[in-house]
């Protein structure tokens, strides 16, 4: 079943120009029109788990926007849920969840408790089954001894995560989140990412997610949706949109000693190094031979085989 269904979307956008011109004592500014989004189409099936990719300004937020309302498309039709995003009915409002790493929805003055329990009545669900599932995450998410705690004297992560507990604790039928992980500390990341996944896979929750964290991405998406100037050009999974650069090949040397640059790029393309850990790209064919070759001409510490890696991949998408 289509849970959302995208039907040639466009937004335009009316930016006002430095430029305009006085009428009888007022001042009249000029417009000029900004295309965000560029009649996209796509389905997304109940259960899937979604990544929107895309540089600044390549209309993935935009589209975030218009699915769950809060922006009106400038053409084109959505259907989510069965709704019209944008007439914000109730039944699909309390069916789908937005969370975005640089907003907040919870009181700052309020404890995390206090702020829940006006969940709970917004929502109208039962209090004690409610609770139940709150704790439950909170203990997964490992903040289960901060429900006292008021909201601004929690750090960010501790904050996003409770932001995801009030946004998903009536188990809506689809979770949309806007650089959920943005700012956060290695840890804080690894748990959010563990959490979504659980949700997704347990409550075969609808997840639509943008980020620029590409872990964000690998650890909790099925597929990719990546958006360049307004287009989609790529729509697949995961799997396919790796294996379309499965002619490169990628892996780290670490060495015992410094060696000229020069010298090193005569073994393969240098995409990264810090100190005496470089990282090569070569082709498929060349892999065995610039390997060999490595270890029996320089003085290697370690030396490690990796898959392409994911930012690359959506970087070459991107300069296309």
């Amino acid at each position: 079943m289509e849970t959302i269904e995208v039907t040639n979307l466009t937004k335009v956008y009316k930016v006002v120009k430095r430029d305009g011109k006085f009428i009888k004592n007022l001042f009249v500014p000029s417009y000029r029109e900004v295309l965000a989004v560029d009649e996209i189409n796509f389905s997304i099936k109940a259960g899937e788990s979604v990544a929107f990719l895309g540089p600044n300004g390549a209309g993935k937020t935009t589209t975030l926007k218009m699915l769950t309302g809060l922006i009106y498309p400038t053409a084109g039709d959505i259907s989510v849920l069965g709704f019209t995003p944008t007439d914000r009915k109730r039944e699909f409002l309390s069916d789908i969840a937005l969370v975005m790493g640089n907003k907040n929805s919870l009181s700052w003055d309020l404890t995390a408790k206090q702020n829940l329990s006006l969940f709970i009545s917004m929502y109208k669900t039962s209090e004690g089954t409610s609770w139940k599932i709150i704790r439950e995450m909170a203990e997964m998410l490992e903040v289960n001894s901060l429900f006292d705690t008021q909201i601004r004297k929690m750090s960010l992560g501790q904050r996003l995560k409770f932001e995801l507990i009030a946004a998903i604790f009536h188990k809506p039928a689809i979770l949309f989140l806007d650089e959920p992980t943005i700012g956060l500390d290695i840890i804080s990341k690894r748990k959010i990412r563990q959490f979504l996944r659980h949700i997704n896979e347990t409550e075969k929750t609808t997840i639509i997610l943008t980020s620029h964290e590409m872990a964000d991405i690998e650890r909790v998406c099925d597929r990719v949706i990546v958006i360049n100037q307004g287009k989609i050009v790529f729509d697949g999974s995961m799997t396919l949109l790796v294996n379309k650069y499965k002619d490169k090949k990628y892996f780290d040397v670490i060495l015992k000693k410094r060696v000229d640059k020069d010298k090193l790029e005569r073994f393969g393309k240098i995409v990264y190094s810090h100190n005496l850990s470089y990282t090569f790209e070569v082709s498929r064919e060349k892999q065995g031979e610039a390997i060999s070759k490595i270890i029996s001409k320089l003085p290697v510490e370690d030396i490690d085989i990796k898959p392409t890696p994911l930012d690359e991949i959506i970087e070459d998408l991107f300069s296309r």
